[in-house]
């Protein structure tokens, strides 16, 4: 999960808002906004934000998520093939 690598109050954001866009091209990193010292809104670039939902669409979509934990379970189990099987199998 990402973490807040910085806090700023919301007076501070308002003249801030085009630098800390501009820091957020080059960095990977996620702002909370705050009001009164209490965290109320989140800045953080597209492509994190894009990343974030897609991960929450795999999380949400059931027939994914049993085809990922039955990997893991395989994974676990040792029950893999190898690449080289892979690819025979493709060319067969």
């Amino acid at each position: 999960m990402t973490e807040i690598n910085a806090y700023m109050p919301i007076t501070k954001a308002k003249t801030q808002l085009l630098n800390m866009v501009r820091s957020l091209k080059t960095k990977n990193d996620t702002i909370a906004i705050t009001k009164n010292g209490v965290p109320e809104a989140v800045l953080m670039s597209m492509e994190a934000y894009e990343s974030l939902m897609e991960t929450v669409e795999i999380l949400a979509d059931q027939g994914a998520m049993a085809i990922l934990k039955s990997s893991a379970k395989d994974v676990n189990t040792g029950q893999m093939v190898s690449e080289e099987e892979v690819f025979d199998a493709l060319q067969a």
